[in-house]
């Protein structure tokens, strides 16, 4: 990637600033203690109730609420503090894995157990929004995508030792309900970090909650054609290229590697977007960012589609670490471009927009690969998401040419758009 040489100490530049190491550490605290969560909710239900069904129904009461509550969360987002919003949505995934804390320590109904997983939803509905937002108000604008690209690698990392973690104090307990409160812990102690956080938002008058305030973040995106190019291309990437769904099958059946086999395999794909990360950090003002979001995403059809065709259980590896390399350059430039290219009024409401396309693709993306597997077999499904990814590169190529002369990300200025706002700081 051609980039003017960056001066000492580039990689880490963001955490120069003492609202970003407040910020983001206590994020990756939060997020490790959101992967322990995911490991011993499955692994809990699973062992109470033997049925699969069971567990898709752990991300249907969650997916659920922050399909209901998104929308109003980006206005509350807009036209409340967003930093205490962030705290509130804490506290109230402290409350839920409390609850779930109770219910497994006392050997709780099941169904309560999905009760507090909806809650968990809802502090997912205003916390993502919020997050987002928030985070060009604490960081400054020539750090910001250094600061985004952080924010990748520590959700990878917490990718990585939260499940391991939280697997290990399963095995030492035998039984999740530590892992509960472990997890209730990290979100306490993101709250508490947020404290020392100082923001410099200024924020619009708080309106009344109408259709139209609801809608003007979907109105935004529809109408700036460089956000719309950069959501649809992830989405659509995310939504075909779902391979990491389908790997238990390619583990056991298909490269015959067990369990120990599947562990790498799904921490490869995190390990990748890592090592991306880094030379990221070491190099953030890349030119021609729209060429770049384009051939990487092509870059991970294509390793997708190697995954799918091996046989061989190191090349399969290397195809899903490259996976992850591809996808994370594509994340820092939809994430950093999203926010750049948005007005502080309207963060909250198009975060939220961004937010629902890329959560819910994940969501589809698992159901169309084992819609497709179940229908034409796993090495179908695969090799077919890989070319229907590298597909739609060309097609968002060619029906957003501005996708494709998008330089620095740096030098992006926000959209303006028709509403006026009367900005205030907070008191």
């Amino acid at each position: 990637m051609s980039a003017s040489n960056p001066p000492e100490g580039q990689g880490l530049s963001a955490w120069q600033e003492p609202n970003f190491r407040w910020f983001s550490i206590g994020s990756l605290i939060s997020m490790m203690g959101r992967q322990m969560l995911s490991v011993a909710v499955g692994w809990e239900i699973y062992e109470r109730t033997h049925e699969a069904m069971a567990l898709g129904y752990i991300g249907l009461v969650q997916l659920v609420p922050v399909l209901l509550l998104v929308l109003p969360a980006g206005h509350v987002v807009d036209t409340r503090d967003r930093r205490k919003v962030l705290i509130a949505a804490q506290w109230v995934n402290v409350l839920a894995t409390a609850g779930l804390f109770a219910t497994s320590w006392w050997h709780g109904p099941v169904w309560l157990m999905y009760l507090w997983l909806a809650l968990v939803g809802v502090g997912r509905a205003f916390h993502s929004p919020a997050n987002a937002a928030l985070l060009p108000q604490i960081v400054s604008a020539s750090n910001f995508t250094n600061a985004v690209t952080w924010g990748s690698i520590n959700f990878q990392a917490a990718s990585i030792l939260g499940p391991a973690l939280g697997g290990l104090l399963i095995a030492l307990f035998h039984q999740a309900a530590p892992v509960y409160l472990l997890d209730c812990l990290c979100c306490a102690l993101f709250g508490l970090f947020l404290l020392g956080v100082k923001s410099s938002q200024q924020v619009v008058e708080r309106k009344e909650m109408t259709l139209r305030s609801l809608g003007s973040g979907l109105a935004f995106v529809w109408k700036t054609r460089i956000i719309l190019a950069a959501i649809t291309l992830d989405m659509f990437a995310v939504l075909f290229g779902g391979a990491v769904a389908l790997l238990p099958i390619f583990a056991k059946d298909i490269l015959q590697v067990g369990p120990t086999g599947l562990g790498w395999l799904q921490t490869a794909p995190s390990l990748g977007a890592i090592i991306t990360g880094l030379l990221l950090a070491r190099r953030p003002n890349f030119r021609h960012s729209g060429k770049w979001l384009m051939v990487t995403v092509i870059g991970f059809g294509l390793a997708t589609i190697g995954f799918g065709l091996s046989r061989h259980f190191w090349l399969s590896f290397g195809m899903l670490v490259l996976t992850g390399m591809f996808d994370n350059v594509s994340v820092v430039i939809r994430q950093a471009l999203v926010q750049l290219r948005t007005p502080d009024a309207m963060r909250g409401r198009v975060s939220a927009i961004n937010y629902v396309f890329i959560g819910t693709s994940n969501e589809l993306g698992g159901y169309e690969s084992g819609l497709m597997a179940h229908w034409f077999g796993p090495l179908f499904s695969v090799v077919f998401g890989g070319f229907a990814t590298v597909v739609t590169v060309l097609l968002c190529g060619t029906l957003w040419p501005e996708l494709r002369q998008l330089d620095r990300l740096q030098d992006a200025e926000p959209e303006v758009v028709e509403e006026s706002f009367e900005t205030l700081p907070y008191s």
